[in-house]
């Protein structure tokens, strides 16, 4: 089974002269899965975004392009042709030429978010990130993930102050990566990252069902050390934490979508109803109906 494989996932916002005033405002983010041997970028993407890359580009706007999966190349105008691997950020500037693109052999997976504002112009002012140091070492981060997959989630809502809810997770994401480049020696724990990296498959996969032993077979360990490592690291063995984040995922699609029941079940790959309400009452003591009620979303 191939994991971490969701294609592509993006969404690109319209920014008010209001939503200026903040200081801090987000113009796309999203997530893409390149496969071995495919063409990238993705044509889906729009006129002003997409490019060539042995030309390379020039964007109007900062972002951050964070590779968990696979490896590539990236260069720009102060940057020479430098190999990407996962758990590396690039740092992208307004103005300045660059170009980035996966090896064909292996693909890679992105994230990114594209931003602009006062705030950013001022932390780049302050040298805080610079055009000198564009590729910042992180390790493999689930929270880092997962703040990316929250922009994501706000930003294909689109629902009234998004704009302030998404500069909030913007400037999180860039106080996490300055964070972690700086203490990059104490996160980079070959044991750590396998774990790291497990936790990231797990979530995003969370519409799937997985295989434990597989997992840790792909990542090049054995069954017996990755569950023993897992649980000291997380307090969970790794199929029990998998159903801690379906879990999570329900309690959020109950309380802040409209989803009927029976959909959110099925979008988590329960393999009926009825397993899912026994489920979700037996860790949480009550249904997700009287759940949903409780928490101001009973609509």
């Amino acid at each position: 089974m191939r994991y971490n494989d969701l294609g592509i996932d993006f969404k690109y916002l319209l920014v008010s002269e209001k939503d200026k005033e903040f200081g801090l405002t987000v113009n796309t983010v999203g997530f893409s899965h390149i496969a071995p041997n495919t063409l990238y970028p993705s044509t889906d993407h729009p006129k002003s975004y997409y490019f060539n890359p042995q030309k390379g580009r020039i964007l109007s706007e900062y972002q951050f392009v964070y590779i968990c999966k696979g490896r590539g190349v990236f260069s720009s105008a102060t940057t020479k042709k430098t190999s990407i691997e996962k758990g590396q950020v690039m740092v992208l500037f307004p103005g300045q030429w660059h170009s980035y693109q996966p090896v064909k052999e292996t693909g890679w997976n992105e994230y990114y978010i594209g931003f602009e504002g006062s705030i950013i112009d001022s932390v780049i002012e302050k040298s805080f990130i610079s055009e000198q140091n564009q590729v910042l070492d992180i390790g493999t981060n689930e929270e880092l993930i997962n703040l990316f997959l929250t922009a994501i989630r706000v930003a294909k809502e689109d629902k009234k102050s998004a704009q302030q809810y998404l500069a909030g997770i913007a400037f999180h994401i860039l106080g996490m990566i300055l964070s972690l480049s700086q203490n990059k020696s104490y996160d980079a724990n070959e044991s750590t990252q396998v774990i790291e990296r497990a936790k990231i498959i797990m979530r995003e996969n969370i519409h799937k069902d997985i295989d434990v032993k597989e997992i840790a077979s792909n990542l090049g360990t054995s069954y017996s050390w990755f569950r023993k490592f897992f649980k000291e690291y997380t307090g969970y063995p790794p199929a029990q934490y998998f159903q801690e984040l379906k879990l999570r995922k329900a309690k959020e699609l109950l309380t802040e979508t409209s989803l009927p029941i029976k959909e959110i079940a099925y979008e988590l790959n329960f393999s009926s109803i009825e397993y899912f309400l026994s489920f979700f009452k037996q860790r949480v003591r009550i249904t997700p109906s009287e759940y949903r009620k409780l928490n101001g979303n009973d609509k």
